[in-house]
């Protein structure tokens, strides 16, 4: 996938994660904020599995864990946010 591939991941999922959250409107957390807590929870995925050789025949899981990372990353952001 790549880096380029990792930034567009971790943007896309995190601007969906916080526009479905079902607390998005009870937060603080905005937009650019969650788009960024995505690309770093995906590019964290992705060089924690290339550290622990998870993604050695290439591509098969790194979308799927960089993605679930990252959408778990946001929704924990948005969660955490949201007034009470």
């Amino acid at each position: 996938m790549g880096w380029p591939g990792i930034v567009v991941l971790g943007a896309v999922v995190g601007f969906a994660g916080w526009w479905l959250h079902p607390l998005r409107r009870a937060g603080r957390v905005r937009p650019w904020l969650a788009v960024l807590i995505g690309l770093a929870a995906a590019a964290a995925a992705k060089m924690a599995g290339n550290a622990t050789g998870l993604f050695h025949d290439g591509d098969t899981l790194e979308w799927p864990v960089c993605t679930a990372a990252s959408l778990l990353a946001v929704a924990v952001t948005v969660g955490l946010f949201s007034r009470r």
